[in-house]
């Protein structure tokens, strides 16, 4: 452990970095490191895609990588190891995970503990604090990790790993966690309900941070579906993968009117790509989709002062899964971009139906061909929800509110920092 006169510094865990899907997580990084504060990150898998976003290169915190599968650095694994045995905490860290491997008898948890094993050893001497970015699987090495060094520990939840990890793993690490935040009402109110106190757990929306944007669009073409050479321009931006409902999606588009002209692009990569790519073809819909692929944010934003419309679908998943508040929903309301969306999880906090946008029932690709169909022909009815979601997103969704409460929350450990150590 460092010692109680060296420099604060916390290192935040990450599953993936950078990710193109994550844009919330580098601007709250690189927020926090504009506010002053010295960070170090820790992933535990290395990037996947080329594309990288502009403010991941502006983020200066070193970058450390956790071994993605233990027998692919079987050395710096039998180190950290040979290392932890000989640590005060390595008993207490021992009892917690035969405890978790008795009801979660996997490799990954197996996995969990070799990294944990690694990022004590490696963990910088003035890092004194650690925080984590989802509650699953990053929070397991990090929870395993405080253990064994004796460090605290925070986390920020967010969706998946709110909705498919077992209350029994959530209710002990809320209290082992000194706090955590998340970014839905629906997901805090779930946590509250496991968490040792309520008040360990907090509503923190991730927001966005407008100086990275463009202003709006001055006006947009007043596209009505009526001109073949001028279509009404829809688009959605997610993973392809079951929670975002672009399946659902894709039905809706098929069952519009013959006599609506109208354009769809999809950004973004995942599982379920080829198969909605065959299932546009088997619609006959192909030569009216283009999926786009994983796209930096410059490019996202180009697309969305060009659409006309953005569409998001998503649903519970089968295996559980379910979005929080998807920042993409921000993103568009950013370019005031009039914005369809599901009833569903956090999007409601945000987008609220009539006012900003038009929400409809998970699932339900009828209603949701409907509201494209209708809102494809009013431009001004999409002028003015798009107009309302920006200024919805500059009132009451700002980043600031937002990096405010963890910078407090962050700099408040340095000053138990020096007597935790004592102790």
């Amino acid at each position: 452990m460092p010692s109680a006169s060296s420099p604060q510094r916390i290192a935040i865990a990450v599953k993936g970095y950078p990710r193109l899907s994550e844009t919330f997580i580098a601007q709250e990084i690189l927020a926090l490191e504009n506010r002053g504060l010295s960070l170090e990150i820790w992933s535990l898998r290395h990037p996947t895609e080329k594309a990288v976003h502009p403010m991941n290169r502006q983020i200066r915190a070193r970058v450390s990588y956790l071994p993605e599968y233990l027998y692919e650095e079987p050395l710096r694994v039998l180190k950290g190891a040979a290392w932890s045995i000989r640590q005060p905490g390595f008993r207490a860290l021992m009892r917690a995970f035969f405890a978790d491997l008795k009801r979660d008898f996997t490799a990954n948890r197996v996995r969990r503990l070799g990294q944990a094993f690694v990022m004590g050893r490696e963990l910088s001497p003035d890092v004194r604090h650690l925080h984590v970015h989802y509650l699953h699987t990053p929070a397991s090495v990090v929870r395993y990790a405080a253990l064994l060094t004796g460090r605290t520990w925070t986390f920020s939840a967010h969706a998946k790993d709110i909705w498919t990890t077992p209350d029994w793993e959530k209710s002990e690490k809320l209290a082992e966690a000194l706090w955590g935040v998340t970014c839905t009402a629906e997901g805090a109110r779930h946590l509250q309900a496991l968490a040792p106190r309520p008040d360990r757990v907090s509503l923190v929306y991730h927001g966005l941070d407008l100086s990275r944007f463009p202003p709006p669009p001055e006006a947009r073409p007043a596209r009505d579906g009526t001109d073949p050479a001028d279509p009404v321009r829809i688009v959605s931006v997610g993973r392809a993968v079951a929670k975002k409902g672009f399946g659902d999606l894709l039905k809706a588009l098929a069952a519009l009117p013959p006599d609506l002209h109208w354009r769809f692009a999809h950004v973004g990569g995942g599982e379920l790509l080829e198969s909605l790519k065959t299932q546009a073809k088997q619609n006959g819909i192909a030569d009216k989709v283009a999926f786009l692929g994983p796209k930096a944010q410059p490019d996202v934003v180009a697309l969305l002062r060009e659409a006309d419309l953005f569409v998001l679908p998503s649903k519970k998943a089968r295996s559980g899964d379910q979005d929080g508040l998807p920042n993409v929903l921000m993103e568009a309301a950013a370019q005031s971009l009039a914005i369809v969306a599901s009833d569903f999880a956090g999007i409601p906090e945000f987008i609220r139906s009539g006012q900003e946008g038009e929400l409809v029932p998970p699932g339900e690709w009828e209603a949701l061909s409907n509201a494209l169909n209708l809102l494809a022909r009013e431009p001004e009815r999409r002028r003015a929800y798009g107009a309302a979601a920006y200024e919805r997103l500059r009132r009451e969704f700002s980043m600031e509110g937002g990096i405010d409460v963890l910078e407090e929350r962050f700099r408040a450990l340095n000053e138990r920092a020096p007597e935790s150590a004592a102790a």
